[in-house]
């Protein structure tokens, strides 16, 4: 019923990934699997709606504080997560990070302690530096092809006077671990014993594979928390700007609409955002599950062409996400060479792990959001300029 597989040319669109790729590497002429976004339309139901309403031609201030809206987030939780939703604690903002520096300004005090597992999605650090607060780094350990959470550490982290917050990204980014409940339930335990609020990024909770399963952050907390998320991952709708989330704290959630409407000036959401919600979350179940089996085919292909290749990889994908973190360690290659060389030699854009802190050093970050044959021209670069920095060609 989708297609998934014919390209589609993003030159052109002022599109970050494909028209903007020098920004970051440095020339404009490579095949790019940086963003994460992907290659993909959206769900024709989506484009249905955004067009239904372009044809009403009135584009005014509108409102997100309605049934259809709110209706349509507790339906999709209720649906995929079997979670029952309190839209009373809604909030809404133009993203994730938005959101979430928000509340790091209402839950800490410059110089204090915000604690997160690396490596990071790199807009943590820019979120919590950029805000004048001290990054604790709770590092994970790979364990053969899952990721560890040393407990002990994470309680001596919390423990700190200082310690205010701690922000999870769940499921991880970049490694693509999922929580397990009882991972879920100790950190909330750990933060409830030192006084720790919970700021949960769950941009990545469609995105879940096999026998992993997602738990909203809603279901364990027991110290005040701010769930915050979109549909913008899932959907391929970033564009569109619009993110939500819940504040279980009344005088929180009050304090950041204040913040929203006096301080930043941002009383009405984009319409088209709130319009493609309603749509994915009511109508997008369909399309949604094929891209997840397209997703995960892209991934398993990914294991099998590397491991072919290098063997001593033994290479998994993750639990989670449609980002291949991909451990380079076992070949003992250099990051910065490795780097060069996929870009001088191979004309291939991918993410270097060190974007995401010290512990992604002897990864790559490679986006499989996009069309079989681009994953596959992607891994033929990949692999011939490992051989060349191994010195096999």
């Amino acid at each position: 019923m989708f297609d998934f597989s014919t390209p589609v040319d993003r030159h052109g669109t002022w599109c970050t990934q494909w028209d903007y790729i020098a920004d970051r590497f440095g020339s404009d002429d490579l095949l790019p699997f940086t963003i994460s976004d992907m290659d993909f339309a959206t769900a024709p139901c989506i484009i249905e709606a955004l067009q239904q309403r372009l044809q009403h031609g009135v584009l005014g201030y509108s409102r997100w504080q309605h049934e259809d809206f709110l209706g349509a987030v507790r339906h999709w939780y209720q649906q995929r997560f079997n979670t029952p939703i309190d839209t009373g604690m809604t909030v809404y903002g133009p993203s994730v990070i938005y959101m979430a520096a928000q509340m790091i300004r209402l839950w800490s005090a410059p110089g204090e302690f915000v604690v997160t597992h690396t490596p990071a999605y790199d807009a943590f650090y820019k979120v919590i530096l950029g805000n004048q607060r001290q990054l604790l780094a709770c590092p994970l350990h790979k364990d053969g092809n899952q990721w560890r959470c040393d407990m002990a550490h994470l309680e001596a982290l919390l423990a700190r006077p200082q310690t205010r917050i701690l922000l999870l990204c769940s499921p991880h980014n970049p490694t693509g671990k999922v929580w397990s409940v009882a991972e879920l339930q100790q950190m909330a335990e750990l933060c409830e014993r030192h006084d720790v609020r919970v700021i949960s990024d769950e941009i990545h909770m469609d995105m879940v594979w096999g026998e992993s399963r997602h738990t909203p952050w809603s279901q364990v907390a027991t110290t005040p928390w701010a769930l915050l998320t979109s549909g913008s991952k899932t959907f391929n709708i970033p564009a569109l700007t619009g993110a939500y989330g819940f504040i279980s704290d009344d005088a929180a959630r009050d304090a950041y609409t204040q913040l929203l409407k006096s301080r930043d000036g941002l009383s009405s959401p984009a319409v088209l955002a709130v319009v493609a919600h309603i749509a994915a979350y009511r109508h997008g179940e369909p399309w949604l599950d094929a891209l997840r089996d397209y997703l995960q085919d892209n991934l398993t292909y990914v294991a099998e062409r590397l491991n072919q290749a290098f063997p001593a990889l033994d290479w998994q994908p993750p639990q989670a996400t449609y980002l291949a973190w991909i451990d380079l360690r076992p070949l003992g290659i250099d990051d910065s060479q490795l780097q060069q060389v996929l870009i001088d030699r191979e004309k291939v854009a991918i993410m270097p792990g060190f974007t995401y802190g010290e512990e992604g050093r002897g990864f790559l970050r490679l986006n499989v959001g996009c069309p079989r044959s681009k994953v596959e021209a992607g891994m033929d670069k990949l692999i011939s300029g490992l051989r060349f920095v191994l010195g096999e060609v």
